[in-house]
């Protein structure tokens, strides 16, 4: 799957539907091959989009968590020390 799709779920506060349609672009773009579609595919792509962005809404909403809610700023301070650590020279 895309690396630039980043988990969702159990995060404090929770994800936005800017994020949720973020997300949903960035699986229909791998799924199509293409990061701009054709004039002629556009609308599609569009449908396509919000189609999985409101399929992504609906499954954030029904998911139950039983651990305790992440907090964005402290993963994001994991994510970065990760990438350091990964692409240190």
């Amino acid at each position: 799957m895309c690396r630039n799709i980043r988990p969702l779920n159990n995060f404090e506060p929770p994800a936005t539907r800017d994020e949720t349609h973020a997300a949903a672009l960035q699986y229909v773009r791998k799924v199509a091959g293409a990061t701009k579609p054709s004039q002629r595919n556009q609308e599609a792509f569009d449908r396509a989009v919000a189609a999985v962005a409101r399929a992504t809404e609906e499954l954030l909403d029904e998911l139950v968590n039983v651990g305790p809610k992440k907090d964005r700023e402290v993963e994001a301070v994991k994510a970065r020390a990760r990438a350091e650590k990964r692409y240190a020279s």
